[in-house]
């Protein structure tokens, strides 16, 4: 595909078809004002105005012709609304009759695709916008390079996206930047990192497990911490999942393309923070010396946590980053994980399950997410489920029985590795969208990673600003 800075053009007066934004509302007065020509077009492809409608507008010639986009409010535009227009318009230039909004980011990532594994064919060619708004065009070009990030790591199969792979991208990601990354690996993390060793030592020695560590920024600068859930694979171990729930594991390093796809944003605006990224990489694989439902594993922390089950793996890695992330005292952690089924039952694909030990934080992070189009729900690190989490013979259990409030218990398993005086906000992201949308295909997906981009934005640059 073309790069993202290829579809979006400042307006220096080039040749560029007209689009047209028409709501619901506005569509009667719209129609009346069309010359007889374009009005007959539009009323041949019954255009009506409704968000998503698209039609081709007549001119004066063959080659002179416009175009209409149906959209929820003409005067707001959301992530989405010029999605399905560039996907579907014709290949070439077009002038937006109005000011972009937020509908910028759709129309990147309308024609962006995950083309690694097809046979190369031939598509047509860009659909370029002319926009008058620069400052507005590099912000929605990097976001978009940091959702399709998110997208193609989280599309690519496990072959080609174990530990190793995962440590590239991070590698590739800090060369960009200028940051600096520390790689803990293999049995070396027997010692210090015991739950990650734990869960990936049944791996391929070519696939073993590691924390990778990338640090950005001036050392004077607000610490912030990002950690990512980095199962590149997830049998489920020795509590083996059966294979329908096997079959979209490759995602479940999700948390850790999120991460990812964070710091980048953050160096790429020059965030006037210390960025510590963290991401746990590891395959949950089945072998000989793969953990055992029933071992006691002792934490970074020293905590100690009894093994119920194998397939709650996720945690027990982000136990001994998130101990590692607040041992350089940063100001604010958030972590992102494909963690629990549980979330999925509660909210569905769609919503990121949020939990936050700070409500100012937390009002912070869904109103952003609010305007950003990109929500989340918040679920409460409910403390009398704390009694759920206890063992006959350990300081933890990793999969309380009975199998209510998963994604709770899962959220409060976490915070006993977080400091109490660290704002902390979790992100239980499913990673992924079941149905295609405009914009939006099918396969690996950003959900709250633009929240938590625009909490930051917010909070820093602000500070910075005054």
């Amino acid at each position: 595909m073309n790069s993202f800075s290829e579809l979006l053009q400042p307006d220096r007066g080039q040749p560029a078809r007209s689009l047209n934004l028409v709501d619901a509302e506005g569509f009667d007065e719209w129609l009346k004002g069309l010359p007889p020509r374009a009005r007959s077009a539009a009323t041949a492809q019954r255009f009506a105005g409704k968000a998503g409608e698209l039609a081709i507008l007549s001119g004066d010639d063959p080659e002179d012709w416009s175009a209409a986009v149906g959209v929820e409010q003409s005067g707001t535009l959301g992530p989405w609304s010029l999605a399905k227009a560039a996907e579907a318009l014709p290949e070439g230039s077009y002038r937006l009759d109005g000011t972009p909004g937020q509908a910028l980011l759709g129309w990147l990532l309308a024609q962006h695709r995950f083309e690694r594994y097809r046979k190369s064919e031939a598509s047509s060619g860009p659909r370029v916008l002319v926009t008058s708004d620069p400052a507005r065009m590099e912000d929605a070009i990097r976001l978009a390079g940091a959702v399709a990030l998110v997208r193609d790591l989280v599309n690519t199969p496990t072959e080609d996206m174990g530990p190793v792979q995962l440590e590239a991208q991070a590698q590739a990601v800090a060369r960009a930047g200028g940051a600096t990354v520390r790689v803990t690996k293999g049995d070396e993390l027997a010692g210090g990192y015991p739950l990650v060793h734990a869960v990936g030592r049944a791996a391929a020695s070519d696939r073993a497990p590691r924390l990778i560590e990338l640090e950005w920024g001036n050392p004077s600068h607000p610490r912030v911490a990002i950690v990512g859930k980095g199962v590149c694979f997830d049998t489920g171990g020795l509590d083996i999942k059966p294979s329908s729930g096997m079959r979209l594991m490759k995602k479940d390093m999700g948390g850790a393309a999120h991460a990812l796809a964070l710091a980048q944003l953050v160096m790429q605006n020059r965030l006037p923070i210390r960025v510590h990224l963290l991401i746990p990489a590891v395959e949950n694989a089945i072998a000989g010396n793969a953990m055992r439902p029933g071992d006691v594993l002792r934490s970074r922390k020293g905590l100690s946590v009894e093994v119920s089950n194998t397939d709650a793996e996720g945690r027990l890695i982000l136990a001994d980053a998130l101990t590692r992330a607040g041992e350089e005292s940063p100001e604010l952690i958030i972590d992102f994980a494909t963690l629990t089924g549980a979330a999925r039952v509660a909210l569905g694909p769609d919503l990121p399950a949020t939990f936050v030990n700070d409500d100012a934080l937390a009002d912070e992070l869904l109103v952003a997410g609010k305007d950003e189009a990109d929500p989340l729900w918040r679920l409460p690190l409910w403390p009398g489920y704390d009694e759920m989490l206890r063992s006959d013979i350990a300081d933890l259990d990793n999969a309380p029985e009975g199998g209510m409030a998963g994604a709770i218990t899962a959220a409060l398993f976490l915070q006993r590795f977080v400091d109490p005086g660290t704002p902390w906000a979790h992100l239980d992201t499913f990673a992924w969208r079941s149905a295609a949308k405009p914009g939006r295909p099918k396969g690996g997906e950003a959900l709250g990673l633009r929240a938590c981009w625009e909490l930051l934005r917010r909070r820093y640059l602000s500070v910075a600003a005054g």
